[in-house]
């Protein structure tokens, strides 16, 4: 029986655990998957949920318990032995493998900034981080926040703190407009405008310039790029990621330009016995850092584990693929919104009134095929369109969003 060591318990490899269970049916392959959270696998997408006041278990992933499988949670891998081909623990243990799946993730990025390690700072990424955000909140003295990052995540936490904590929460966003990635200007600031009616305070297209002390020591607000000041009692880094590619680098794999551990389209590294998957992964450079396209590359490793090589059914057109969930927000983006060069068509649709709707679909240059979306204010359309993206139109584009 060969040997499987999978690094990182994420949702990518516990959808690897499960894809290879399900296609190992002469059972050559024993697992054993290291954890480094006390946790087993659980959904990282539904941590905005645990901040609003959700139980653990509701974002626990299904326990995997079967012969030929070991899941070890608090266990953390420090070194690949390559040659030896072992895995080595923060205990000294060396676990043999005969493949081996990096699939460790990314850690949330700090700024660079004087005083981003204070008390009273906080990443958001896993569990125990939330838990730990959680609990600030509900002690805070003047309930004051400040949330590093407009994007999505930055966007839900400002607004569970505000309806579930009680907090006045503060939103910083470097770029010209909330959620970048997803938005144009005109759908930011239509969003913009319904969230300050709501009580959260943006600050877009402004920096943060350094975290301000306290006589204690601990974090007591920021200092922006144009020398605004806000108090703060907590402030929440949700601006960005970065791979966790040390593994990888330590063992002497290459690299993306960007970071995480270089694969080929089969997530296979330079060494044949090594892969890598989900946001650690660079797949010819490129990384992904959602979990749709983390889950197609458990279904392509598992594949090649069980001798099945057959690539899984090609990711949606629609991905990268997201929606703010806030309640009576909806807003939403698939596909790529922001394509280069003019080889596009754009229809724009703005509803002021009674409530403002705004639409943008992005079509190829005959107009025939939908390519991308925006919505703002279109719920019932956002189904049917993330299913019409990469086809040609069944209908007139305004009749798509009624």
């Amino acid at each position: 029986m060969n040997r499987l060591v999978v690094i990182g318990y994420g949702m990518t490899a516990h959808r690897l655990v499960a894809e290879l269970r399900t296609r190992d049916r002469r059972g050559l392959w024993q697992i054993v998957v290291l954890g480094e959270e006390r946790h087993g696998a659980y959904n990282r997408i539904g941590l905005t949920d645990r901040l609003r006041g959700a139980e653990e278990a509701r974002l626990m992933l299904g326990t995997q318990n079967a012969p030929g499988l070991q899941v070890r949670t608090h266990t953390r891998a420090t070194a690949v032995d390559r040659p030896a081909r072992e895995v080595v623990t923060a205990e000294g243990e060396r676990l043999p493998y005969d493949a081996l799946v990096l699939a460790t993730g990314a850690v949330p990025a700090r700024p660079p900034l004087p005083g981003a390690e204070l008390r009273g700072c906080y990443v958001y990424r896993t569990l125990d981080d939330v838990n730990a955000i959680r609990r600030a909140a509900e002690t805070a003295p003047g309930k004051r926040a400040v949330i590093v990052g407009g994007g999505l995540l930055g966007l839900e936490t400002a607004e569970a703190l505000r309806r579930h904590l009680g907090v006045r929460p503060h939103v910083v966003e470097a770029a010209r407009h909330l959620m970048p990635a997803q938005l144009d200007l005109a759908a930011a600031e239509m969003l913009a405008t319904g969230l300050s009616e709501r009580g959260i305070h943006l600050h877009p297209g402004r920096a943060l310039k350094s975290i301000d002390a306290g006589p204690d020591g601990a974090a007591t607000g920021v200092t922006l790029t144009d020398e605004t000041r806000i108090r703060a009692d907590l402030v929440v880094f949700t601006a960005g990621t970065r791979p966790r590619d040390d593994l990888a680098t330590a063992a002497d794999l290459p690299r993306g330009e960007r970071g995480g551990c270089l694969v080929d389209d089969d997530c296979r590294t330079t060494d044949p016995a090594i892969w890598a998957i989900g946001d650690c992964a660079a797949i010819n450079g490129r990384r992904t850092g959602t979990v749709a396209p983390g889950y197609h590359m458990a279904a392509t490793v598992a594949g090649h584990l069980t001798g099945n090589p057959t690539p899984p059914p090609p990711l949606s057109p629609a991905e990268p693929s997201t929606v703010l969930k806030l309640p009576g927000v909806d807003v939403a983006s698939m596909g790529n919104p922001h394509p280069a060069g003019n080889a596009t068509i754009e229809l724009t649709y703005t509803h002021a009134t009674p409530t403002p709707r705004y639409a943008k679909l992005i079509l190829d240059p005959e107009a025939n095929t939908l390519q991308a979306a925006i919505l703002l204010g279109h719920p019932s359309a956002y189904p049917r369109l993330h299913a019409l993206i990469g086809q040609e139109l069944p209908a007139p584009a305004e009749q798509l969003l009624t």
